[in-house]
């Protein structure tokens, strides 16, 4: 599995990531959040409007099983992870 990231400049989200599923196949948007001092993977949704008016979310990629979500999701902290390493975060600030 391939995964570029992106950083995101600030915010929780931490980074993005385009994973190529299998060649010339690729999911967009994966974000890297930081939540409570941990990370998560948050998987692209689509959400739609009912006919309550209620928002519903779907995941756009969805598994078998909660073991492979999670096995999915520690492969893609630890792809991070690596990336973080080599590619620091660089905080700019400004002078009022």
């Amino acid at each position: 599995m391939k995964i570029k990231f992106r950083d995101v400049p600030n915010g929780m989200v931490q980074a993005r990531a385009v994973i190529e599923i299998m060649p010339g196949v690729y999911l967009n948007e994966v974000s890297i959040i930081s939540r409570d001092g941990e990370l998560k993977v948050e998987i692209p949704q689509k959400t739609f409007i009912g006919k309550t008016n209620k928002k519903h979310y779907i995941d756009i990629l969805t598994f078998d099983s909660d073991d492979k979500r999670t096995l999915w999701e520690i492969d893609i902290k630890e792809a991070y992870l690596k990336w973080r390493e080599e590619n620091k975060k660089i905080l700019i600030y400004e002078k009022d």
